[in-house]
This record gives C-alpha cells, structure tokens and sequence, in this order.
C-alpha cells in the first residue's frame, strides 16, 4: 500500500503483521500498553477497543470504511483513546473481551469492537460496525457520538454497566465439580453430534460450516469403542465433502476456514494454521481406521501445502494467508474457463475445465473456485490432472499475490508439529518428522522465555508475549506425539518439565481447571478459563488429555491427582455443553475406557523398527508405548521409575503388556504381540 505523504501512528514500531496494517491509518492507534491508559486516565477520555487479526476479511472492510477514513477519525482522535490488538499475539485479551461481547449481544467475532473506561471496564461490545448505520445495524459515527456524549453526561450509567459485566463475568470461571462423567454420557454427546450430521453433504448443521476437526477425531474414537458404522459413515462422509468442495484448494492444497454454504463450495477463503493442522490429524486418523488410500492423500496434499507455502526457513511456520488478494475476496482462487484454456491449450484446458467444475456462468461471482461437487471420480487419482496442476499453480502464483501472516506462534507451531508428527508414524512418512522436530528446536532455541516457558510469537528476530495455557498445553502435546513418533525420552522429559510450570502457573486449585493467563501474567479485568472446543480446542481440554496421556506414560502419582482434578472440571463443562466439547470428551475417553500399556525392552534396531511398523497399523489411541534401550535405559527410568524393573528376557527384545487392569507374561516373539493386541486395534483395512 503507497503511505506517501502519510504519518504514522504509535502501531508503527509494532511486529505485528496486523498493527503494522493499521500503522498509517488517521486514526491515532496505540498498541494496548500503560501509556494509552495512562493517557486515557488523564485525558479523561473512553477507550475504543479494536481486536482482529491479518487475515480477517471483515477486520480489512472495517479499515477501508472506517479507520481510513478521515470524519471517522476526527470523531475517535477527539473523544476516545484508541487501541489496537492483535487477537493472534493477544489472545488473553481478545479472551475476556469476547467474553464480554458474547455476554452482552449472544455473539462474537471479529473485528471485535470494544467501548470502554480508562480502567479496562467494557460498556459496549459489537464486532462489524459500518461507517454510517444502515438496516437495523448501527453506523460508527452515530455510536462513536453517542458514547462521548453519554460520557460526558451519564456517566454513572455506563460506569454501573461495567461493573455488572465484570461481576457476572468473574462467576464464570467458578465450577460446581459435581458432575461424574461415564461412558454412557459419552456415547450421548456421540448421538447429540450426529442428530445434527447433515446426511447429504456432511458435516454438523447448515451454513456457515467449520470443519471443526477436532469433532470427527471424536467421532471416530467413539466408532472404535461400538463399531457402529453410521458413525464412521458421519466422519467419511464429511471428511469426502469437504475436500470435495471449493473449501479444499485442489489447485495449491490445503484448506480455507470455512464455508459460507451448506455444500463446503464457497468459502471464507483465508487459510488458518491450525485448521490444517487439525485436519491432517483427522485425515490421517481416518485413513489409519479406514485403510482407504484416499485419506492418505488428502492429509498429504495439506501437508504438502504447509511445508511448501507456510515453512520459514529457520523452520517454524506462519500464521495464516489472507482471503483478500488487491483488495478483493478471494481473487487469487478463482478462474474463468477460457484463462485455463489459454494456458493449459483447448484440450487439457477443456479437460481441466470439466474435472473442476469451472464454467462460463461460473460459481463464485462470475469466476470460478475449483472443485469436485459434481466430479464422481473425486476419490481416484487422475494421472493427468496430476500432471497439470504444477502449471495451473504456478500460474496463480504470477498471476496475483496474496499475503501472508508471517509471524510464528507457538501454539499453532506447536498443533503443526503434533500433526507432522502423527502423520510421519500413519503415513510413514520421514519427511515430516524431519519437519516436526526442526519446528520444535525452533520453538527451543527462539521462543523459550529463558525461565522454563515460552513466548507467544516470534517475528522478524523478536520473541514477544508472557506464554499462555494453550501455547504450553499446544506443546506438550506436539511433544508427547513426537515421543510416540520417535521414542526418545527427550521429547517426555521435557513434556514433564512444562507440564509442572503448567502446572504452578495456571491451575486454580480452588475453581477447579487452568486460567488461560498465567498468574505471573499481565492483569486484566479478570482471569478468563476457556473450555469451548470451537475452530482450536480449548487449553484446559488439551491439558487434560496431556494429562491422562503423560500419567500413563510415566506412572506419576502426583499426575495421577492432577488428571482427576482437571478431567472433574472438565465433566462440568461437558456436561454444560457436550457439542462444545469434543476435545474434552476424548480426553475422558482416555480414562473411562480400557486401555493399553506396553513396556518394549529393544535390544536391536530391527526389532524397534517392527515394533513401530506393528503399532502404526491400527488405530488405538487408548494405547501408551514406553521404549527402553540400551541408549536410552537411563534416561527413561528418569521420567518413568517404575520401569527399573523392566528387563529383557534370555537377550531378547521383551514386551510387557497390560491391559485395563491384567497384566499379561512377558513376551519375546512380535507376532505373539501381534495376537494380543488384536482386540485393541482398528477394523481391518479395506481397499
């Protein structure tokens, strides 16, 4: 964007790929800091808040009609103090004040706008507002002057508003603790999601649709537990209509957030990474249940898009891409027919063309996004497509830009590296766990606070941001799935370690759960605790999964108390809303159904390498390995003492295994193993 013959604002030494938008905006922005309080304080002057983030495409409509515009800004320079936040560097405050605007209007989103005192107390809370009011929405203007006026006359009003929201908001985060949670409730969160299965393009209710991932991965383990096959036909169905659709980039791979339809054809086109994240665990997850190759290769071509498009080269991975391309919602995805005929010749185009679904009346106004609504064959690969693609893609990369969110955080690195890791055991693909464990040295080596924790983002050489619950929850568990990936004690050592300063830093002992802040962290108005499993899973369900998963691995009592506290006040938020939470209830999956514990005492690298080979054949995440060799004897009796006593037989590669609460003989042949777990394994593959 040309700035000539603009100043700046206080955004303009920010990192933030999001302030840095709005730096040269008329508004006078600061970032949320002491000195914009302060000056709110002694201005005697209300706060606008603003939080969104890079990709927004409503965040970029707000800008163009509002913060750049110049009566806009004459009205919030004079009567407010004006601040800008980056949900994505901040989610602590984007945190309680979405609370605050789902409380007060049923609602939230972004861009979230926030009216507010010098002293951070909300008195109005919106997202989209248009510069002038129209229909039954209100203008900005109109509630820009209305706000000064009400504060310069009625102030005690707005003051007593304030002050209701915080005290209602503050009873929030008390739990009752009284709900059990059991397998029977289960299986009716499992008939509460699929009674909202739409059986004829899948996924849950109608538009706008989320891919939501993390509820298929429930819905999947609960099909493990009853083999009812219209629950896998649920998470086939959808996961088949989703990569069908134009949500799914068939040109470039990878995912958009949603669809703005019932079909999964048009969607909000910006790419999020966590979404793909999440969506290679569950594609890959489903191929391993399924053994159908078509899975495997979707989880590959959004695996694919990532090491491609959202790798940096010290090896992390950026944040999002924009929906907007020059201005323009979804430019940079879409075609006319005879723009790939000119490119690819009339007969590939033509055959593109009709692969795709790309018309002359088109799909998406006036143009077309690719997709396989209407392509019978959308599960079989076609060599041919195949060969085209490259120059279809390469073509969209000249043909328009389209911006990157290039900050780095750690808890989406942290759900990437989960994914990559996972996805390197069930595809057995090596490729990606190089990728894994280069993007965790990265968050080691450039994102630990030099204290035991870890920043919130890193860009441009800078680390910034006190570390919140999700990204130390988000990095247990990419570290718990690169042990399960790799068997180095390492990666558990250090799960342990930050599941203590999570520990210390974030759980309420009282109220039950984990804060999102950590009591070392900045003071806001309160202490949000997340549990609603939306687009990401909450911290607190991800910390209890990590929870259960490392008391298992390591046998701690002190984590045996810990995964009880936390899946006690996890039961109450189920309990309270079971559709929004999905995470939650896999991770009480873990403790309410029987499981399996494997101790292998490896004497040689082939018998480690069948023994990977046996265990990523089948789908049984109920399952916990714990690998003891002669490189690593040690350093695993560390973390888990309880296996000092573990030894192999007669020289031999020994597996001790238990199941529910049976321990069997020790046994020394893989395909006895083999037998025994057949009761803990996925159905059998078909072709």
């Amino acid at each position: 964007m040309d700035h000539t013959g603009r100043n700046s604002n206080h955004l303009i030494n920010e990192k933030s790929p999001y302030l840095l938008q709005h730096a040269y905006n008329p508004v006078n922005w600061f970032p949320w800091s002491d000195e914009a309080f302060q000056k709110a304080r002694v201005e005697d002057k209300p706060v606008f808040l603003s939080i969104g983030y890079s990709t927004c495409h409503w965040c970029h409509v707000m800008e163009h009609e509002s913060f750049e515009d110049e009566q806009v800004a004459q009205v919030m320079n004079s009567d407010f103090i004006a601040i800008k936040v980056d949900r994505e560097e901040r989610p602590d405050i984007d945190a309680v004040y979405m609370s605050v605007c789902q409380t007060l209007t049923g609602s939230g989103g972004w861009p979230l706008t926030i009216l507010m005192t010098p002293d951070q107390k909300p008195f109005y809370a919106g997202t989209y507002i248009p510069k002038h009011s129209r229909y039954s929405m209100p203008g900005l203007i109109e509630l820009l002057e209305n706000a000064a006026r009400q504060w310069q006359t009625d102030r005690k009003k707005l003051l007593e508003a304030g002050e209701e929201i915080l005290t209602f908001l503050a009873g929030q985060t008390e739990q009752a603790g009284k709900t059990a949670m059991s397998p029977g409730k289960i299986f009716s969160a499992k008939s509460s999601f699929l009674q909202m299965f739409d059986r004829e393009y899948g996924g849950f209710g109608s538009s706008p649709k989320f891919p939501t991932p993390h509820n298929l991965m429930f819905l999947l383990r609960c099909y493990m537990q009853e083999r009812d096959p219209y629950t896998l036909a649920a998470v086939e169905k959808t996961l088949q209509q989703m990569y069908r659709g134009g949500i799914f980039d068939h040109i470039g791979g990878g995912f958009s957030r949603y669809s703005t339809d019932r079909r999964w054809l048009v969607p909000h086109f910006e790419k999020m990474l966590y979404d793909n994240a999440l969506l290679a665990m569950a594609y890959a997850e489903t191929y391993q249940v399924t053994g159908k190759d078509f899975y495997k290769r979707a989880a590959q071509k959004i695996l694919q898009y990532v090491l491609r498009e959202m790798a940096s080269p010290e090896g992390g991975f950026y944040s999002a891409q924009d929906a907007d391309s020059e201005g323009v919602e979804g430019k940079y995805y879409v075609f006319t027919p005879d723009e790939i005929i000119n490119l690819l010749g009339g007969t590939d185009g033509s055959y593109f063309n009709h692969y795709f679904g790309i018309t002359a009346q088109g799909n998406f106004e006036d143009r077309n996004i690719p997709n396989l609504l209407e392509n019978p064959h959308f599960d079989i690969p076609d060599d041919k497509i195949e060969a085209l693609l490259p120059k279809v893609y390469e073509y969209r990369l000249d043909r328009t830009n389209l911006p990157k969110d290039d900050k780095i955080l750690t808890s989406w690195n942290a759900l990437m590296i989960a994914a990559l890791a996972k996805a390197s055991r069930i595809l057995d693909e090596k490729e990606y766990l190089r990728a894994a464990e280069k993007a965790m040295s990265f968050l080691e080596n450039n994102l630990e606070d030099g204290e035991g924790g870890f920043r919130v983002r890193w860009r441009d050489g800078e680390a910034a941001g006190t570390g919140n619950l999700d990204d130390y929850a988000f990095v247990i568990w990419a570290l718990i799935e690169l042990y399960d990936a790799t068997f180095r004690p390492g990666y558990l050592r250090l799960a342990l370690r930050l599941n203590r300063k999570m520990l210390d830093e974030f759980e309420d002992r009282t109220g039950g759960g984990f804060f999102l802040t950590p009591k070392t962290g900045t003071a806001l108005i309160f202490r949000p605790k997340e549990t609603y499993d939306g687009a990401v899973p909450s911290g607190n369900s991800v910390a209890g999964y990590c929870l259960e998963r490392l008391a298992r691995l390591t046998g701690g009592a002190d984590l045996e108390e810990a995964t009880s506290r936390q899946m006690q006040f996890l039961a109450d938020s189920a309990a309270a809303y079971p559709l929004g939470g999905s995470f939650t209830l896999m991770a009480q999956m873990l403790g309410l159904f029987p499981g399996t514990e494997i101790v292998a005492c490896i004497e040689n690298q082939k018998d480690l390498d069948g023994l990977k080979q046996l265990l990523n054949q089948s789908f049984a995440p109920n399952r916990n390995i714990l690998v003891i060799s002669n490189e690593w004897a040690d350093e695993i009796h560390s973390v888990a003492e309880f296996t000092k006593t573990y030894m192999p037989k007669e020289g031999q590669s020994t597996y001790y295994v238990c199941r529910g609460k049976s321990c069997s003989r020790p046994i020394t042949d893989l395909s006895d193993l083999k037998k025994m777990l057949q009761e803990d394994t996925a159905v059998q593959h078909q072709s």
